[in-house]
């Protein structure tokens, strides 16, 4: 296995929105002038879109105009009620067409997959997230009163602004989900009330990416050259080594997150006003703090903040919306949002199956801690088993072929939680008090 290449082949995406940054800040520089109308702005964002589009993906890149012509098209013609059906069965269908084809092209045909492919199904399932939200929006009716500028929502809203919002250059490739309404508000605030200078909060974000990848390269030259095969590694070393492998898979996921909340920045986009001492607050489209998720200690709570606005979007449209058991139902969803290889179905159900557990287990244990060092204690033992579930979970969604399936399954980490969990079940089913 080549970790190098494994972790850095896909650099190409950190290297192009890092060549979007001027174009960002153009846009900023631009609109707080008043050089660019309403219009104009809207227009710019869509194009840089389009731009960035047909650099990156090539010709993959009518990937993403199809859809979002086609989701505008059935915004401004379906009625409110049953838009959001139809936004989410065509869009869901052509997603899952096109992770279906990059699994017949590797595990049937054995052939890589081209990275601009697989560039062009990633841009494609943020996608998915902005069309199915706008929907969402319309049949709950959020979209009214509309934002100032706007004409009744619903078949009348403006074209431009949806394929603009859909196809904006900062969220092309990556970033935190903003909702339609707060796009328009944060597009109209760049010259109504213009946010401050985001030089100083784009230069501190980036040079945060630049030493999550410095740390990240570490350790995967580390693991490479401590590494003798996943079957022959004893119980301390399998433990060890899956769980620095998914840390440097968890730094990639950081860096990316941070870049893209960045890039967003520095198009004046995520301002949310300043604190009580007059600094300016640029996190309101953010995904997620490193080190908040890395020393959480529940498996509930880390589901939660892990890609807060993905999180947040898998609440509203499965969670919030289905009957019959919701969380499960949940990370089902997410499993066939991002492809269904066997290693995401298994750690998806894997990570569904813990937070549960998580729940009966800390609504059992934890009244019966009732001192101080027993928490302390709880908490500390309770943050080692969030960091191994995790580790398992995400080695599993990213190496995600049946044959590492197979082979993972079999080493002592795997065997260690999928006993551990069965055990604390047991025992927190034996006292809880209907069964008492």
């Amino acid at each position: 296995m080549d970790l190098k290449y494994m972790f850095f082949a896909q650099h190409s995406q950190l290297i192009y929105q890092f060549f979007s940054f001027p174009i960002a800040l153009l846009y900023y520089s631009l609109a707080r002038q008043r050089c660019l109308s309403l219009t104009s702005r809207y227009i710019y964002l869509m194009l840089g879109g389009c731009v960035l589009a047909v650099v990156t993906m090539g010709p993959y890149c009518w990937l993403v105009f199809v859809p979002a012509v086609a989701s505008a098209l059935l915004v401004h013609t379906a009625c409110p009620l049953q838009i959001h059906a139809w936004v989410f069965g065509t869009q869901m269908c052509w997603q899952s067409f096109w992770h279906l084809f990059i699994q017949y092209n590797e595990y049937w045909l054995q052939e890589p997959t081209d990275n601009r492919l697989l560039l062009a199904v990633s841009s494609l399932m943020l996608l998915t997230q902005r069309v199915t939200s706008v929907s969402m929006d319309l049949q709950e009716g959020k979209l009214t009163p509309q934002p100032s500028g706007m004409e009744n929502p619903g078949s009348t809203t403006p074209m431009l602004y949806y394929l603009s919002y859909t196809l904006y250059f900062p969220a092309l490739l990556g970033g935190p989900l903003c909702s339609f309404h707060r796009f328009v508000s944060f597009v109209e605030q760049s010259t109504v009330s213009p946010p401050p200078q985001p030089l100083y909060v784009v230069c501190w974000k980036a040079s945060l990416v630049l030493g999550l990848e410095w740390v990240k390269y570490l350790l995967v030259d580390l693991i490479e050259h401590h590494s003798i095969g996943l079957a022959h590694l004893s119980a301390v070393q399998g433990i060890l080594w899956v769980w620095a492998l998914s840390l440097a898979f968890r730094l990639s996921y950081y860096s990316h997150w941070a870049l893209s909340e960045c890039l967003n920045n520095a198009a004046g986009l995520g301002f949310r006003g300043y604190t009580g001492t007059g600094i300016p607050q640029w996190d309101g489209l953010s995904d997620g703090d490193p080190w908040s998720l890395e020393t959480c200690s529940r498996l509930s709570v880390f589901a939660r903040r892990w890609n807060g606005t993905t999180a947040a979007w898998l609440r509203r449209l499965v969670f919030q919306r289905c009957r019959t058991a919701p969380l499960l139902m949940t990370f089902v969803f997410s499993a066939w949002w991002h492809g269904l290889h066997p290693g995401q179905v298994l750690g998806f159900l894997i990570w569904g199956a813990t937070v549960k557990a998580d729940y009966c287990i800390h609504c059992c244990i934890f009244p019966l801690l009732t001192t101080p060092w027993k928490q302390l204690v709880y908490k500390c033992l309770s943050w080692m088993h969030t960091q191994l579930v995790i580790a398992c979970v995400v080695v599993a969604v990213e190496l995600r072929s049946a044959c590492f399936m197979w082979l993972f399954c079999r080493t002592y980490i795997s065997a260690f939680i999928a006993f551990l969990y069965i055990l604390l079940l047991f025992i927190c089913y034996k006292n809880t008090p209907a069964n008492e």
